[in-house]
């Protein structure tokens, strides 16, 4: 096989091949790869586009990202459906299988414990949005309810400042009520910042940007317990997804792993480029 190793994730042993016409980055299908009874997820990718000084340039592209991004999913998603993968950052390269192994020799004890801890679990994810006011997204027919004076006009910037600080205050109350039901209901539970809607290109402001790690066999009541606070506070959106792979639980609290303080894990939810070319030099792409 020519080449490098593009590596998605690392799981233990399936019971069945993956799917024949599955494809990855590149359009490259999904092979296996053992390794003392753990398995690593590769494809086969160009080195024109993978190499350490090519793949730096790429991260700079967007559209190059999205598409090597989408592909990198579409495999954690059919391991997810069959198994519980690790995923690994997005871009991770090596120069070979030999550079595969090595790595999998390397963290083959993290590997290990973190599928032990994960087995069986998936992760969702749940977001609160604070939905625009009509006042922000009122048009031209605004200008009718001008202020005739700077009295007046002092008098509507006070009540906009008194019903946005209401109104944050609700969405601060209903997002940690939220968070702390969900939690109940969850083996773990991560906070992440708050999402800029100008990113994400999703209406309103997000107030809760959490993920939960959640067995398989209690998804389905996890799912309707969010579904019921959907329409539980008005002017608030609740945002479901998932199942996806544990992202954001590959790496254990930071009192749960002390023995491992200062080493990096080489898995990572996708947003930097990590290449890997054993055998030969080593460098990094990304962050």
């Amino acid at each position: 096989m020519t080449g490098l190793r593009y590596v998605y994730a690392v799981c233990r042993p399936v019971g069945a091949p993956l799917q024949a016409e599955l494809t990855g980055v590149a359009g490259a299908p999904a092979k296996m790869l053992h390794h003392h009874g753990l398995i690593a997820v590769v494809s086969d990718v160009p080195a024109r586009d993978f190499a350490e000084e090519p793949l730096r340039a790429h991260l700079e592209d967007l559209d190059w990202l999205a598409a090597t991004a989408r592909g990198h999913q579409q495999v954690i998603d059919a391991l997810t459906a069959v198994t519980t993968p690790l995923p690994l950052r997005l871009a991770t390269v090596f120069r070979d299988d030999s550079g595969v192994r090595v790595m999998m020799e390397e963290r083959e004890e993290f590997f290990r414990r973190t599928l032990d801890r994960l087995e069986g679990r998936v992760e969702w994810g749940v977001k609160v949005y604070v939905e625009p006011t009509g006042e922000e997204t009122a048009g031209p027919d605004a200008a009718a309810a001008k202020p005739a004076s700077g009295r007046d006009y002092l008098l509507q910037r006070r009540r906009r400042a008194r019903a946005q600080e209401d109104t944050w205050q609700r969405a601060e109350r209903f997002a940690g009520r939220l968070h702390s039901l969900l939690s109940q209901h969850a083996d773990a539970a991560r906070l992440h910042a708050p999402q800029n809607s100008a990113l994400s290109r999703s209406s309103g402001q997000n107030v809760l940007n959490a993920a939960y790690l959640v067995p398989r066999t209690e998804s389905e009541e996890f799912v309707e317990l969010v579904d019921r606070t959907k329409d539980e506070e008005p002017g608030m959106r609740v945002e479901l997804t998932g199942p996806w792979a544990a992202y954001s639980f590959v790496d254990p609290p930071a009192d749960e792993d002390a023995a491992d303080e200062g080493a990096e894990s080489p898995v990572r939810s996708a947003g930097g480029g990590r290449v890997e070319e054993r055998g030969g030099s080593a460098g990094e792409a990304g962050s």
